[in-house]
């Protein structure tokens, strides 16, 4: 990979079960491609289709070995390592796979982002095992709720934050009057609340009837997600309350329908690592409503409404006072397109820049 001779080498190295194609890309993936740098690599199984073009990308098979897929991915990334030889290593949401990375190619400092909460991760589940974690790479979080879960149970250690990042430059076109939608898209399971957004859509549309209400999203990302027994009960109560299903759709189509909705809500009863939909929404410039739970706050700040996901009426009098208010939701959207703008992805760069800076001089 041809790089100034000032300028880092990263190499990105995606989790195992992530690919780097439009179509495929998860939410790691759809980061990872947007904080991309010209010296950059990213090392990834390889995608049924093309690679996301004008970034370095260096697919990777597992080798055949009698080892564990996470193990067998290690070494082959560790191959791409060694004929690369790069500065930096950043690993993103492996505990396990830093730790083998850091012994398979030792003369390289590795940097470990955590976007999900670490204490349900491999290697990193106990106080002993986050402690061996932070003295063997260096860790950093997408939000303060993941590095206080990380610190839990009297971990001592240091851990950064670096933000997730969006692309305010790259979002669909507003219209100039925006759709009587209430809007949710993500993934379609009891954690996020979507049988809540039902139930309160299901409420407000009886006294709102010239709204509507649609759901974007599947049990899991792409188009081969299964019907679950959850969907399978939450299709007839959504035909009965009046939203539409409308199932997978890839990331930009997700956008385009955030940029058209008046109302998005994220719901969630799990608490979210970090909210990324919650800022693509702001970033639309949509009126949000969300959960309380996680690092929501943190990132809508008062940007937004809050609701209690396992309250229906909670969330139905949040939906009534907006769609009875077009100068609440029009402020609002101004203040969620203000607080956007601070997770801008020219700024999450150089922080990131900063923060591989101060790894490399700390080895």
């Amino acid at each position: 990979m041809p790089h100034g001779a000032d300028a880092l080498h990263v190499i990105t190295v995606l989790p195992p079960s992530e690919r780097f194609a439009a179509g495929e890309a998860g939410a790691i993936a759809l980061l990872v491609r947007r904080m991309a740098t010209q010296t950059e690599t990213i090392i990834g199984q390889p995608p049924l289709g093309a690679a996301f073009p004008g970034i370095h990308f260096v697919p990777v098979t597992p080798a055949f070995r009698p080892y564990s897929l996470t193990r067998r991915y290690a070494v082959a990334v560790a191959r791409a390592v060694k004929k690369l030889k790069p500065d930096l290593l950043e690993v993103h949401n492996r505990p396990d796979l830093a730790l083998l990375l850091r012994k398979l190619c030792p003369s390289v400092p590795v940097m470990l982002l955590l976007h999900n909460d670490p204490c349900f991760m491999r290697c990193a589940r106990t106080t002993e095992e986050r402690t061996k974690l932070a003295r063997t790479v260096r860790v950093v979080a997408v939000s303060k709720w993941i590095r206080n879960r990380f610190l839990s149970e009297n971990v001592t250690a240091s851990v950064s934050i670096l933000p997730n990042s969006i692309a305010m430059a790259d979002m669909p076109p507003r219209p100039p009057v925006r759709d009587k939608l209430i809007l949710f898209a993500g993934r379609v399971v009891a954690d996020k609340g979507v049988d809540t957004f039902v139930a309160a859509c299901r409420d407000t549309l009886l006294i709102r009837p010239d709204w509507r209400a649609e759901i974007i999203g599947a049990d899991r990302f792409g188009p081969g997600s299964p019907e679950t027994p959850f969907l399978a009960r939450l299709r007839p109560q959504a035909k009965a309350a009046g939203v539409s299903l409308a199932g997978y759709k890839p990331h930009d189509e997700v956008l385009t329908a955030m940029a058209r909705a008046a109302i998005v809500v994220v719901p969630s009863r799990w608490a979210e690592p970090f909210g990324m939909a919650a800022l693509e929404a702001m970033a639309s410039g949509a009126a949000l409503i969300v959960s309380d739970r996680g690092s929501l706050p943190a990132v809508v700040g008062e940007a937004g409404l809050y609701c209690n996901p396992n309250d229906v009426s909670s969330l139905t009098q949040c939906l009534l006072r907006l769609t009875d208010d077009a100068r609440l939701r029009q402020s609002m959207g101004e203040a969620a397109l203000k607080r956007a703008r601070t997770f801008d992805v020219t700024a999450i760069k150089q922080q990131r820049a900063k923060l591989h800076q101060s790894i490399l001089h700390s080895q």
